[in-house]
């Protein structure tokens, strides 16, 4: 789930720092447009007792969308732009699946966000370790598990055959 291949220093001041960091911003951008589209999904199934929480995501998730295009644009590009629709990851027939596509999709946007973390440094790097936080621990929430290292590949690695290849299915569009 790696989008950024070079250990390039984010805060070196050259090209090459700023296209990684415009790469892993456009990943995550990308990701959270995904996220975004997910949870209106969860939101349709999900018992009334969640309803709140999903809400909370879908809201915590457009905001976060909003603040990595406006990074995007200050570093010189054109953000990522929505899909129509997204393939999800399985079926969503009740508020169980619901669930399970809450707790799916907020791992994924740790381990974007795990990316951008590395790409980047200074605000961007907190704001990124923060919503690395924040997904991690919706994740738990929604799954009732946790991890050691959220958003770290060996973790996907480790789910065995289940796990999403690159790239992940929130973020291929649906055709």
């Amino acid at each position: 789930m790696s989008t950024s291949s070079s250990p390039t220093a984010p805060d070196s001041g050259d090209g090459k720092a700023d296209s990684a960091q415009l790469k892993a911003l456009q990943a995550a951008l990308a990701d959270q447009l995904a996220a975004v589209y997910g949870y209106g999904v969860v939101g349709g199934r999900v018992d009334a007792a969640r309803k709140s929480e999903a809400l909370a995501a879908y809201d915590a998730h457009r905001a976060r969308r909003d603040e990595l295009a406006r990074s995007v644009k200050d570093l010189g590009g054109t953000p990522v732009v929505a899909a129509a629709g997204y393939a999800l990851p399985f079926a969503v027939p009740d508020s169980a699946a619901a669930v399970r596509l809450a707790a799916e999709l907020e791992e994924r946007v740790a381990g974007v966000y795990s990316d951008l973390v590395r790409a980047t440094s200074g605000a961007r790097r907190a704001s990124a370790a923060t919503a690395l936080r924040d997904a991690a621990v919706r994740a738990v929430r929604w799954s009732g598990e946790s991890v050691a290292f959220p958003g770290l590949a060996e973790r996907t690695a480790a789910a065995g055959p289940t796990a999403p290849a690159a790239p992940s299915a929130s973020t291929a569009p649906r055709t």
